[in-house]
């Protein structure tokens, strides 16, 4: 069973460098077979169908980050800012097509009722995760002010990812630790540092 698990892993994270480098029309069997170095029909074996390929890169897209976002001990406002410039960092680097796949994924959530339902449940469960972060962290949130967080974040790199330097700083992004800051300062307006 771990060898089976670690398999739809490889795919997974084979679907997630498709979706990434070809965008959704790329996204086939064979693509992704080739993308993880394995025999053609072994995707096809484990995940049937295109939607099922879909399901398994949005869940594997989410793991991996809710992984990253687990394994921080917070208890202060300035390590919840360090982690979020962390995270955001590994985004614009490493993780770059995990967050260019997952931009993928909610495009076609717009046209697909399964992709849909699946970041749906997995947005709902993101948004848990960083509203215990922050009460962690000692703000007081509430689901509203967790969602206007990540809500903003999520918006954030999309523009950092797409735009230009220009458009970056007319946004404030072109000084995250600032932008981050400034985010919250303005969402928890009562919690000092």
């Amino acid at each position: 069973m771990v060898e089976n698990r670690a398999r739809r892993d490889q795919l997974g994270d084979a679907a997630i460098e498709v979706l990434a480098g070809q965008g959704g029309r790329g996204l086939t069997h064979r693509a992704v077979d080739r993308a993880a170095g394995l025999p053609e029909g072994t995707a096809k074996n484990y995940f049937p169908t295109r939607d099922s390929l879909l399901q398994a890169a949005a869940e594997r897209c989410v793991e991996r980050y809710w992984s990253e976002l687990r394994q921080a001990e917070l208890h202060t406002v300035d390590q919840l800012l360090a982690l979020l410039r962390q995270l955001i960092d590994r985004a614009l680097t490493v993780n770059r097509p995990r967050v260019l796949a997952y931009i993928e994924l909610h495009a076609e959530a717009s046209r697909n009722p399964q992709v849909q339902r699946t970041l749906a449940r997995l947005t709902r469960a993101d948004l848990d995760l960083h509203l215990a972060a922050h009460q962690a962290a000692g703000l007081p949130a509430t689901r509203e002010s967790a969602a206007i967080v990540t809500l903003t974040i999520n918006s954030a790199l999309t523009y950092l990812l797409t735009q230009e330097p220009d458009v970056l700083a007319s946004y404030g992004l072109d000084d995250l630790d600032h932008f981050l800051s400034r985010l919250i300062s303005t969402t928890y307006p009562h919690h000092r540092r």
